[in-house]
C-alpha cells in the first residue's frame, strides 16, 4: 500500500527533543507558540523539548525561554 505525503496544509504534531524531534502526526507545517505563524517543516529550526513547542526564529526562541525561566522563578516552588 502506498502512503501519499502529508498534505502541505495540514498541520502536524511533533514531539520535540534535544536536537530532533519526532513526528507523531504529518503535516507540512507547525504552528509557532508565540505567534501563531505557520513554520514548515522544513524550516523548522527552533523548538522547546522542555516546553514541546515549535518557534519561527531564533529571537523568538530566546524571549520564550527567558519568560518561561522568569515565570518560573515567580512561581511558589518553580512549578512549570
Amino acid at each position: 500500500m502506498n502512503s501519499k505525503p502529508p498534505e502541505p496544509s495540514t498541520e502536524a504534531i511533533l514531539e520535540y527533543f534535544p536536537g530532533e524531534y519526532h513526528v507523531v502526526r504529518p503535516g507540512g507545517f507547525v504552528t509557532c507558540a508565540v505567534t501563531s505563524k505557520k513554520v514548515s517543516l522544513s524550516a523548522l529550526r527552533y523548538w522547546s523539548a522542555e516546553l514541546q513547542e515549535a518557534y519561527a526564529s531564533s529571537a523568538i526562541a530566546t524571549q520564550r525561554y527567558q519568560d518561561w525561566k522568569d515565570d518560573k522563578v515567580k512561581t511558589p516552588g518553580g512549578a512549570s
